[in-house]
């Protein structure tokens, strides 16, 4: 699962990163959660970022509070659920990102944060689908889902799953519409660990409020209550 996730760039990094251009204001995210509105470049408009909120409402559940949104979508039965399987044939997109977050339980009530990023601590996109969503107001808003797959070595110390983070070069093709079924599902792998390295963070970040810096600066270990732990 990938419940949390940061984007602690700025909007020049973005728009130099991806080749795309950002119209609105963007300040840098270091605890991004659900329902909330994030950038995503999507299969619609490639050469831009568009802000989506976090958490589909599938089709046949309008309506739904916001505790009801799926956030993820296992890309072993992508093709399969119907929540999924139109978004992925048609709706695809980018989630940009430089870190995620995953909590190690290491007793009944102990959870130890971690946030999984590249060695150079760059920009990466997760693989994401979105749809539209209608609000109980009748409003459209657009909504997204993260996908996830088998965890690397890595992630599989802290978590059965992780996002799926697409590889640089296969970023342009997941947003064309024209890529094959099989080459898409090739692409939701986990991806190398060796790239990747983790640390454990401050749990401030259990609280959706704490979006500033501190939040994703490396920590001794620490449980949920704040308290130092032996396990990291």
């Amino acid at each position: 699962m990938c419940g949390r996730y940061s984007l602690a760039k700025s909007k020049m990094e973005l728009e130099e990163r991806f080749q795309a251009e950002m119209l609105e204001d963007f300040k840098p995210r270091y605890n991004i959660a659900p329902s909330q509105l994030v950038p995503v470049i999507t299969s619609d408009s490639p050469k831009g970022f568009s802000h989506f909120y976090w958490g589909i409402t599938p089709a046949f559940a309008k309506n739904k509070p916001v505790a009801n949104r799926l956030i993820n979508a296992r890309s072993e039965t992508i093709t399969e659920k119907v929540s999924f399987k139109n978004a992925f044939k048609k709706s695809r997109c980018l989630v940009p990102a430089d870190g995620f977050f995953e909590w190690k339980k290491v007793g009944k009530k102990t959870k130890v944060p971690y946030r999984f990023v590249f060695l150079d601590e760059s920009l990466f996109s997760f693989a994401g689908i979105w749809e539209e969503f209608e609000t109980e107001k009748g409003e459209i808003a657009h909504t997204f889902t993260i996908l996830t797959t088998r965890p690397n070595g890595l992630t599989a110390e802290i978590h059965d799953r992780m996002p799926v983070i697409l590889k640089n070069e296969n970023e342009e093709k997941w947003l064309n519409l024209n890529t094959s079924e099989e080459e898409l599902l090739s692409m939701l792998s986990p991806y190398p660990d060796e790239l990747m390295t983790k640390y454990t963070v401050s749990p401030m970040v259990n609280q959706v409020t704490n979006d500033s810096p501190f939040v994703i600066r490396k920590t001794l270990p620490m449980d949920q209550f704040g308290n130092y732990t032996l396990f990291g």
